[in-house]
């Protein structure tokens, strides 16, 4: 992972950013009127435009260093989704319950973060791939662990057992989770006259599928 550096964009200027959720659907219509519908994605990327949140000339020069950091999009960087950064609701606290990692099978120590997206009967699993140090939680057969029966890897959303969990045993987990993200332009244009009009710059960032 030599094109990500394990830093995150600063918190308080991601909280003001606009954005979310995209995905790729590709629709074709027939002679008929009807529609056909495909979707190349397995899943979705996030995209947000940062320059909501630049509210001053200090979080202006804050933003040139970081883009000057990471040599525009050549590096990737971890950034805080406002809207999507806990293993449960946003307005509860994340618990070693909140979301089904696996099965124990007896032999199988390493496990995937992951968070579930449900409506009606449908459900879309995510991969965590960079949760928070310190923050990841772990239940086996909803008895939390201790953090010395296994270790995380924060820079791949790993879970590893120092004893497998004995088969058919579920294994949750909670956790605070940033997003890999780079910048999606090489040129960040800043007119003060617009600032200090109200004109917000435009700095879009997209998420790095890894």
């Amino acid at each position: 992972m030599s094109d990500f550096h394990d830093v995150r964009f600063p918190v308080d200027i991601a909280f003001a950013s606009e954005g979310g959720p995209m995905r790729k659907t590709e629709i074709v219509t027939l002679a008929s009127g009807h529609e056909e519908r495909n979707s190349p994605w397995a899943g979705s990327r996030r995209k947000f435009n940062a320059g909501y949140g630049v509210k001053s000339l200090e979080a202006i020069a804050d933003i040139i260093s970081f883009f000057e950091a990471r040599a525009g999009r050549l590096y990737s960087f971890r950034w805080r989704d406002p809207f999507d950064w806990k293993s449960c609701a946003s307005t509860k606290s994340a618990s070693a319950l909140d979301q089904t990692i696996g099965l124990g099978d007896g032999q199988k120590t390493i496990f995937r973060l992951c968070k579930k997206y449900q409506s009606g009967d449908i459900s879309v699993q995510r991969a965590i791939t960079l949760p928070v140090e310190g923050t990841v939680q772990i239940a086996v057969d909803g008895i939390t662990l201790a953090e010395s029966d296994y270790s995380v890897d924060h820079l791949v959303g790993e879970v590893n057992f120092v004893v497998p969990p004995e088969e058919g045993q579920e294994i949750t987990a909670g956790f605070l989770f940033d997003i890999p993200v780079r910048f999606d332009t090489d040129t960040l244009s800043v007119s003060l006259a617009a600032f200090e009009a109200g004109d917000i710059p435009n700095i879009p960032v997209i998420e790095v599928l890894r």
